[in-house]
C-alpha cells in the first residue's frame, strides 16, 4: 500500500495549492479563449488533468487492463470547442494516458471524439452531427466524464466483462461460456464498452416535452476501442442506435432505447461456420433510463435487456441494471452510492442440455467526493462484488483527483 500513501500524499499537495491557484485558471481561461469575425467564430480550449490510483483484490473486475493489485493512472484529457457562426458547433476531444481504460502500459496519445454539429433552427427541434463521439443511449453518456461523473469507474452494464469474445468466438458450442482467467479478461467485452467512442452520423432534437435522437455508427455498443475508428472498422455491418425521451417536468427525464448491429471483429471472419460472415451475428439491446433532481439529491437508473447471436451457439441473454444516488452535503462535499445487477440467461451446452453462459452478479458502490475549489475534485470509490461461480467475492478501492482547466 506504499502507493496508496504516495498518491495520496500527493493529491493532498497538490489540493493545498489549488485553493492558491484560481486566479492561474481564470487567466489561463482566457488565453484558451479565441474569437474572430465579429464574434461569429469563437474557440476554446479547456481540459483536465486526472491522477487515478486503484487497489483491485483478486479476482479482478471492470475494464482494469492490468493483473496488478496497485496501479496508478494519470490522464491529460484537452477539450477543443468551437461556434462556427449561428449554426455550426465542433467539438474534439484528446487524452495523453496509458491508454482508453486504466492499464499498466506506456504513455500515448490520441483522439477520443471530434465532431460537426448542424442546428438550423434555434430551438433545437433539429441537430444533425457526423464525426467519432459517445452514442446517443441512456443517461450515463452524458455524465461520463471524470468531473461530472460521481464515481471514478462506470456502472456495471458498462464496464463487466462478459464471456462475450468479438474477437476469437467459440470454435465449438460447448467452448461458449466458461469463466475465463485475468489475463484473458480485457479480451472480452461487457454489454457496453465505457463511452463507446464510435463513428457515424446522428440526428437528434427536442419538440416540446419529447426528446428523440437517432444514428449510424460503424460499430457496435460493445465494441472495443480499437473498433471505434472508422478506419480500422468500416460501415460493411453498420450499428443503428436510437432513444426517446420524454421530460414530464424539469425535474424528471425518461428514456427508452434500442441498438442492432454486428459486433465481431473482421478477425474472427476466419473463425466462422462455412458460409457465415461477420454480419451474421447482431448484438440487440433495448433499454430504459430514469433521472430525476430535486434541492441537493439526483437519481439515475438505467436497465439493459442484450441479446448476443453467438455462433454455433444461438442467442445469449443478459439482463444489467444499476440505480444510483447522488447528494450533495453542502457546496463541497457530497456522497454517492450505486447498486449493479446482472443475470445471465441459459443457452446450448452442446451436450445436450443447458446452462447459463455467465454466473450471475451483484456490485456495491459507494463513493465521498470533495470539491475543493471550482476547478479541483477528490473523489474516493469502494466497491465489493459478489459473482455467482469460481470467482466469488472481491472488492477494489479507487481514488481520482482531478484538475480542471
Amino acid at each position: 500500500m506504499r502507493l496508496a500513501a504516495a498518491v495520496h500524499c500527493a493529491i493532498a499537495v497538490v489540493a493545498g495549492c489549488s485553493a492558491c491557484a484560481d486566479e492561474l485558471f481564470d487567466r489561463l481561461d482566457q488565453l484558451l479563449t479565441f474569437s474572430a469575425a465579429h464574434d461569429q467564430v469563437r474557440l476554446r480550449i479547456s481540459g483536465t488533468l486526472e491522477l487515478e490510483y486503484y487497489y483491485i483484490d483478486e479476482p479482478p473486475f471492470g475494464l482494469v487492463n492490468s493483473t496488478a493489485n496497485n496501479l496508478f493512472n494519470p490522464r491529460l484529457t484537452l477539450f477543443a470547442d468551437a461556434q462556427l457562426g449561428p449554426y455550426f458547433y465542433a467539438f474534439a476531444q484528446a487524452r495523453v494516458d496509458r491508454g482508453f481504460d486504466p492499464s499498466d502500459e506506456g504513455g500515448r496519445a490520441r483522439m477520443d471524439e471530434y465532431a460537426l454539429r448542424f442546428t438550423p433552427w434555434e430551438d433545437g427541434r433539429l441537430s444533425v452531427q457526423i464525426g467519432k463521439f459517445a452514442p446517443v443511449i441512456g443517461n450515463w453518456m452524458q455524465r461520463h466524464l471524470a468531473w461530472d461523473n460521481p464515481f471514478v469507474t462506470a456502472p456495471l452494464p458498462y464496464e463487466h466483462i462478459t464471456n462475450i469474445s468479438d474477437i476469437e468466438p467459440p470454435r465449438y458450442t460447448a467452448a461458449f461460456g466458461y469463466p475465463h482467467g485475468p489475463e484473458a479478461s480485457y479480451e472480452y467485452n461487457p454489454v457496453i464498452w465505457g463511452a463507446d467512442y464510435t463513428t457515424g452520423l446522428s440526428v437528434s432534437g427536442r419538440l416540446g416535452k419529447i426528446e428523440y435522437a437517432a444514428e449510424v455508427k460503424n460499430a457496435a455498443l460493445s465494441s472495443r476501442p480499437d473498433s471505434w475508428t472508422a478506419t480500422e472498422v468500416g460501415f460493411e455491418n453498420p450499428t443503428v442506435n436510437g432513444r426517446l425521451g420524454w421530460r414530464p417536468s424539469m425535474a424528471w427525464n425518461l428514456g427508452f432505447s434500442a441498438s442492432r448491429g454486428a459486433y465481431l471483429r473482421p478477425e474472427a471472419e476466419t473463425l466462422l461456420p462455412a458460409g457465415k460472415d461477420v454480419g451474421d451475428y447482431d448484438q440487440m439491446l433495448l433499454g430504459q433510463d430514469i433521472s430525476f433532481a430535486t434541492g441537493h439529491l439526483q437519481l439515475w437508473a438505467e436497465f439493459y435487456e442484450a441479446r448476443f447471436q453467438v455462433p454455433r451457439v444461438g442467442d445469449a441473454d443478459t439482463f444489467a441494471y444499476y440505480l444510483e444516488a447522488k447528494y450533495k452535503l453542502n457546496e463541497a462535499l457530497f456522497v454517492a452510492a450505486r447498486w449493479n445487477q446482472q443475470f445471465f440467461a441459459e443457452v446450448n451446452d452442446g451436450y445436450g442440455g443447458e446452462r447459463k453462459w455467465g454466473d450471475d452478479l451483484w456490485r456495491a458502490d459507494v463513493a465521498v467526493g470533495y470539491r475543493f475549489t471550482e476547478n479541483t475534485q477528490l473523489k474516493t470509490q469502494y466497491s465489493f462484488q459478489n459473482e455467482q461461480g469460481p470467482r466469488g467475492q472481491s472488492h477494489a478501492l479507487a481514488v481520482q483527483f482531478t484538475v480542471r482547466f
